[in-house]
């Protein structure tokens, strides 16, 4: 067992010796007390509204939301409480109880911090995810295989809305361990959409159908312009493989552009009759019945 030196007397520090000289009663106690209400409120109150304030214009400054201001700011209110506990002990002449308190903070801290290591690393991520920026709130990430649109972020754990409406809470250590993709980090995304066409349908007709209708369709962008390229001779098909750009881009104005712009240029390819082949395989060989021999000599 350790014994720590938990003095409780004291002269009542300095506010006590003026009230000793002054022949006060009980100086020492009511030096004590009031030495100790007077160090923590004048420290806490200065100090949260001091250090508040300049938390407040940094985060301000970084684009932190308000959200995410409020854990930060409780953070700060409990360093700012801690710090005057500190100096109420201090001025009320308590330092022994104040280094007591610090060494039982202090073994607590060691004690804690090995059985909530997970939580301290979520912790940590979720600290460089507020940060760094990699995505915010209502954008669309991807990451290993999920996908989805952030609802929340704390600092232990995000919150990721998938397009089957359902909700994933995911430890931000997992974000910030592995690769992120924001497709909607920029203010335009590119699209890529093959077309098959068919080995003997005319590729510039198709390439032109293709780009005409980008141009005629109000999500896609004119700058960068739309283009075409035949990207591979398949089995079956040859394929041209367009480019297109979209704006502010989002989940659903991915899917809507996408799937107008196939739609168009699928319906302009019947019209021109350009067929959109399907694989197709041919099987070959000899069907052979045994027995059969014997079944026309019976017969005979």
């Amino acid at each position: 067992m350790f014994a720590l030196p938990l003095q409780l007397q004291s002269d009542g520090g300095a506010i006590g010796r003026i009230l000793a000289e002054q022949s006060i009663p009980y100086a020492g106690v009511l030096g004590t007390i009031l030495g100790f209400i007077l160090g923590f409120l004048v420290v806490y109150i200065v100090g949260k509204a001091a250090l508040s304030s300049i938390v407040r214009r940094v985060l301000d400054r970084r684009g932190a939301n308000e959200h995410a201001q409020k854990p930060l700011m409780k953070i700060v209110s409990l360093v700012v409480a801690f710090v005057a506990l500190g100096a109420g002990f201090a001025l009320a002449g308590l330092g022994n109880i104040l280094q007591s308190l610090a060494t039982i903070g202090a073994a607590a801290t060691l004690a804690i911090g090995f059985a909530m290591q997970d939580v301290i690393a979520n912790f940590v991520a979720g600290i460089f995810i507020f940060t760094d920026k990699p995505f915010r709130i209502n954008d669309w990430i991807e990451w290993d295989g999920n996908s989805g649109i952030v609802e929340d972020i704390s600092f232990r754990v995000t919150r990721v809305r998938t397009f089957d409406n359902e909700l994933l809470t995911v430890p931000n250590s997992q974000l910030t361990d592995g690769v992120i993709k924001n497709p909607v980090a920029k203010d335009k995304l590119r699209l890529q959409v093959p077309f098959g066409i068919g080995y003997d349908d005319d590729i510039e007709l198709a390439t032109d159908i293709i780009l005409e209708e980008a141009e005629e369709h109000d999500g896609i962008m004119d700058d960068p312009a739309p283009s075409v390229r035949l990207t591979e001779l398949g089995d079956s098909s040859v394929t041209l493989k367009s480019r297109i750009w979209i704006a502010n881009p989002s989940r659903a104005d991915f899917v809507k552009t996408r799937g107008e712009y196939v739609t168009a240029v699928k319906r302009r390819f019947d019209e021109e009759g350009i067929d959109i082949p399907y694989p197709n395989r041919t099987l070959s060989g000899e069907l052979s019945i045994g027995g059969m021999d014997r079944l026309v000599r019976t017969n005979d």
